[in-house]
């Protein structure tokens, strides 16, 4: 009799990512029965394509070369390299990250993001912490040694780490996780206090516990730059903590490539995470329910491609929950205008593709939700474009069917026609390769 079941892994294979106030490491123990050590994703011996891999070719070709400086090590060329902007610089002091000992509210940590790269750096630390969004395995996790001696070293993490645990958060598969939590002054979280996963769907009054926050928030209360007294949960807001636009005495910001932990740049690394764990969870199931399809073909001597229902239903469902967040499906509203202090926004801005209107989706609302146009920017990038050509079709379908007001659950999206009439026209003038039906 034939059978093919996704077996829980029992050994400790680690993965990075960012996890409570920052990058720190997941073990591929999974919480919902996926294998990712089998086949057809073998996580542990597949060869990663992503940005962080591209950069190390080009380091061992030559072609690339990394600057060290005294203060920052690697950090402003890796940047550079990867063409992620200083702005986009985020700070966080729980301790809940690879490199604990470095991180405090003294000593934040900072991450930087491009659409498919994150980099953590850490004042004196060992090395700097890599993620990125991956073709062939989801996402990708790496450290690049912080030394002058020889030439930098990034190396792929999935084995030994800090701190190892199964995600189930993401499902059983490897990915990103932003977590919100009461810290102490050392930046112990205190963890009998609650914690909050952090997503667009969160009320503001539960994000940011553990970092650093500058902007305008106006009356409404969040959890950054919040250190807990006596290692107790606060009673209430202090307002001292909301507004914030200068942390000079709070810590050395001089120590950073800006002063900022721009609140703008938080909004969008939360959705940015969540895209990218969808589009992640999404393509290594597509290619489980494929391989699966074809083993069972195999086994009952059946057409190779011969369509299984229940794999064409798991891609379906795969690609419904990349698009609902796509499209900031239960996004939670703000009440009154936000607005970040640096030069984040403008500079996000400024990369969007424009449709024939001068439209993108890039363009900030900020007044009552995160963008103005609410379709994930994602949707150009080489992530999305690497999907599985299954799953994209069931993506492209699925968005056609709500943005033309053909979907049974259209009510639920909370997309006005206008609205929808706008997000259609500018994926067309935008996206490439849409089916012709659109």
């Amino acid at each position: 009799m034939f059978t093919l079941l996704m077996s829980v892994i029992r050994g400790t294979r680690s993965l990075l990512t960012i996890a409570g106030s920052g990058l720190i490491l997941l073990s591929s123990n999974t919480a919902n029965g996926q294998d990712i050590e089998r086949a057809p994703i073998q996580y542990s011996v597949s060869t990663p394509k992503n940005e962080i891999s591209r950069l190390n070719d080009a380091l061992g070709r030559g072609e690339i070369k990394l600057q060290y400086e005294p203060e920052h090590g690697y950090l402003r060329s890796v940047l550079k390299a990867l063409q992620i902007p200083e702005s986009t610089q985020v700070l966080v002091f729980s301790r809940t990250s690879l490199q604990r000992d470095r991180i405090a509210p003294q000593t934040p940590r900072a991450i930087y993001f491009g659409d498919e790269v994150l980099v953590g750096y850490c004042q004196d630390g060992r090395v700097m912490e890599l993620s990125a969004a991956d073709e062939v395995v989801g996402t990708a996790f790496y450290t690049l040694d912080q030394s002058s001696e020889g030439p930098p070293r990034i190396t792929r993490q999935t084995e030994a780490c800090l701190l190892c645990h199964g995600s189930s958060a993401n499902l059983g598969f490897p990915g990103h996780l932003v977590r919100s939590l009461f810290v102490d002054g050392r930046g112990e979280p205190i963890f009998s206090a609650g914690s909050y996963r952090t997503d667009q769907t969160s009320p503001l009054e539960e994000r940011w516990g553990g970092w650093y926050v500058t902007g305008k928030s106006g009356k409404q209360a969040h959890m950054g730059n919040r250190v807990c007294a006596n290692g107790r949960r606060p009673t209430k807001v202090d307002r001292n903590d909301l507004n914030v636009l200068d942390l000079s005495d709070r810590f050395d910001v001089r120590r950073y490539l800006t002063p900022h932990s721009d609140l703008v740049a938080l909004m969008v690394l939360e959705h940015e995470t969540g895209m990218l764990n969808r589009i992640a969870r999404a393509s290594l199931e597509t290619r489980m329910a494929l391989y699966e399809e074809r083993e069972l073909n195999k086994a009952l001597g059946v057409s190779r491609d011969e369509p299984s229902p229940s794999s064409r239903s798991r891609i379906r469902h795969a690609a419904g929950s990349v698009v609902e967040y796509m499209l900031f499906r239960e996004e939670a509203k703000l009440t009154e205008p936000v607005r970040g202090s640096s030069r984040f926004a403008a500079e996000f801005t400024a990369r969007g593709k424009k449709d024939s209107r001068g439209r993108s989706l890039r363009e900030f609302d900020l007044k009552t939700r995160l963008f103005r146009y609410p379709c994930s920017y994602l949707i150009n990038s080489r992530a999305f474009a690497a999907m599985p050509a299954e799953l994209r079709s069931q993506v492209f379908q699925r968005l056609r069917e709500i943005l033309n007001g053909n979907d049974s659950e259209l009510r639920d999206m909370g997309l006005p026609a206008e609205t929808r009439a706008a997000i259609r026209e500018i994926v067309r003038d935008t996206q490439t390769g849409l089916p012709s039906d659109w």
